[in-house]
């Protein structure tokens, strides 16, 4: 079993070998014809350095005399030949460098574009350490044997032209040669076999050290305040020394198998040179051809080590190009048509879902198939305001996927202007519909990046414009830099409510003739919502912003009494639909979400005004309140 899973490694490592150099064949000409040529300058070597030392070297030991004519020579031979080694070392590593940095560069970005193309069920299946990974170590991982391919392809012709050179010389050298490369060979195939699992082992623990780092680092508020500090440590450093442990098992393997790979063509020398020196007694061979080969014996050490080196990697190679082919062969991209909506002078969007049903992917529900919504049919009229209303898990945050195509529903459509949502092309939905999350996300950037990102003809007028319907505008031109201040990484510096209307901004600064906001403002002190929503149902030349529908998944009831329409949702299914008034008075089930909304409202008002009776804190410490 274990050499069967060997030679499938093996197998499956040239197969990675052989896609690297069908992307890149002109490069890997490059390199291979470098290595070849430094490949020929050592056999070369070899018989010159024999020339020297039994043509020259020895007749001018005899005479007492050395002719400088010879001398230099036999000098400028040596001279000619290194310069060609020289230039096979450059051509064989700058064309090995360049085809294996290439072959990263590309294949993180194949991953990466992969990663924005699979839907966010995919993602969710895939923790964040592992994706990472993914583009990462497992891409250079895949590549590593690229280094030495070349030289270890160089070395294979090489070692024909060495055992031709020894046929040519003397069938008994030859025959030691025979010995001595088959040997090589086969030690570095059982390295190979014994290093697979190994390393498939540490590549497989170097993406879980690195999903429980990423996970403790963004999880470190509920760390600390949870006081798990010391848990969390022990968890990555049970994970980090199983992967030390790996690795010493790695490099533990190496030290046994170096020093055999590094004896066995001193072993072939030390041959070599008994079989030589009683063929040359018999008079069989000369002191040339001794020293030629014995010199060719000594050369060829490290190049050899060339095709153990490639082994070696290809079991570390198979494992990360299994993981990065994962990605890459990972299905259910939702596919753009080819529909365009024309932004100019259409005005608000209208949205309508007709009969929706959604449920989620087998890997993902609980039970398998359970159905999120069903027979979800509604409208968002051009330039209207719809409210969705229901308990926790009615199936509200999938609407709003739904609305943006984040995902696509199982049967029913949801439309855009009578235009089914998958008939547009990625351009034309992202022009016309933004979603702004419940949990807002901010990069690591200047205010000004964060809301443009870079974006054409979102210029500073359309982000004041953007912050100013927000009601961030005050806040962003109090900061210390403006536009320019830097807000750290997610936003740290900001507060919950600063940050929540940045990422209002940012989807307003797209001009967007349909806005989905899944309790886009719970951060935000309740007056500020109000203003927020009212300055979003006003016309252009009263904001700078053009007007657009909006869809609101809404708990707060005065952010709901704003509404021209409410959609109430229980179980997935819109159960009831009307004016704020009119579900009052007629659907018990909304009267008592609504009431509970508001009576922990109320809570939390009472709570916040507790604060005048506690003391100060200590400086430093201050807790900034959104206004």
């Amino acid at each position: 079993m274990a050499s069967k899973t060997s030679r499938d490694v093996l197998s499956r490592g040239l197969g990675v070998l052989r896609q690297a150099i069908r992307e890149q064949p002109r490069i890997f000409s490059v390199a291979v014809v470098g290595s070849v040529l430094f490949g020929g300058m050592i056999i070369v070597s070899a018989r010159v350095v024999g020339s020297v030392i039994g043509e020259v070297a020895l007749p001018a030991i005899e005479r007492g005399e050395v002719g400088a004519g010879t001398l230099a020579l036999a000098a400028a031979a040596l001279f000619g030949i290194s310069v060609l080694r020289v230039a096979g070392i450059v051509g064989r590593r700058l064309g090995a460098g360049y085809m294996q940095y290439r072959l990263q560069a590309s294949y993180r970005r194949r991953v990466t574009r992969r990663y924005l193309e699979l839907p966010l069920s995919w993602h969710h299946r895939n923790s964040t350490g592992t994706l990472l990974s993914n583009a990462n170590s497992d891409v250079e991982a895949a590549w590593y044997p690229i280094a030495p391919l070349p030289f270890a392809v160089g070395t294979l012709v090489m070692l024909v032209g060495a055992i031709v050179s020894l046929f040519a010389t003397d069938w008994a050298l030859a025959l030691v040669g025979l010995a001595v490369f088959p040997a090589l060979f086969a030690l570095n195939v059982v390295y190979s076999r014994r290093m697979a699992p190994r390393q498939a082992r540490a590549q497989r623990l170097r993406a879980e050290v690195s999903g429980i780092a990423h996970e403790s680092f963004d999880g470190a508020l509920v760390v600390k305040t949870m006081g798990r500090e010391a848990q969390e440590t022990a968890r990555f450093a049970g994970r980090a020394g199983e992967l030390r442990d790996s690795l010493i098992a790695v490099g533990r393997l190496r030290g046994i198998f170096d020093p055999l790979l590094e004896t066995l063509p001193s072993l072939g020398t030390l041959a070599v040179l008994v079989v030589g020196a009683f063929r040359l007694r018999q008079g069989a061979i000369s002191v040339t051809e001794l020293v030629s080969v014995a010199f060719l014996f000594t050369v060829l050490a490290f190049p050899v080590r060339a095709i153990g080196w490639v082994l070696a990697e290809l079991p570390r190679s198979v494992a990360g190009w299994d993981r990065v082919r994962r990605v890459l062969d990972a299905t259910g991209e939702m596919p753009y048509g080819q529909r365009v909506l024309d932004p100019d002078g259409a005005g608000p969007a209208t949205l309508t879902f007709t009969d929706v049903h959604y449920s989620y992917p087998p890997a993902e529900a609980h039970p398998p198939g359970a159905q999120v919504l069903g027979e979800v049919g509604f409208t968002v009229p051009s330039g209207r305001t719809v409210a969705l209303v229901g308990p926790t898990g009615a199936g509200k945050s999938t609407i709003t996927s739904l609305a943006v195509r984040l995902v696509d529903p199982d049967s029913g459509t949801v439309s855009l202007d009578g235009v089914d949502v998958r008939e547009l092309t990625s351009a034309s939905l992202a022009g016309t519909v933004a979603l702004v999350a419940q949990v807002p996300f901010i990069f690591d950037d200047t205010v000004r990046a964060n809301i443009a990102l870079d974006r054409p003809g979102v210029d500073d007028e359309v982000v004041w414009a953007a912050l100013r319907l927000a009601e961030a505008d005050g806040f962003v031109a109090a900061l210390p830099d403006g536009l320019d201040t830097m807000v750290g990484e997610r936003g740290t510096s900001l507060s919950g409510g600063q940050r929540q209307r940045l990422t209002l901004a940012r989807a307003l600064a797209g001009r967007p003739r349909l806005l989905v906001l899944d309790d886009a403002t719970s951060a935000v002190d309740p007056r500020v919502e109000a203003a927020i929503l009212a300055g979003l149902r006003s016309s252009t030349t009263q904001t700078g912003v053009p007007a657009a529908s909006i869809l609101v998944v809404a708990y707060r009831r005065a952010t709901i009494a704003l509404a021209d329409e409410v959609i109430y949702v229980e179980q997935g299914r819109v159960v009831a639909r009307g004016t704020h008034s009119e579900l009052l008075a007629t659907v018990p089930g909304y009267v008592d979400l609504v009431t509970a909304y508001e009576q922990a409202e109320v809570e939390r008002a009472q709570e916040s005004s507790y604060g005048d009776d506690v003391a100060p804190l200590p400086s430093g410490l201050e807790i900034e309140v959104d206004r």
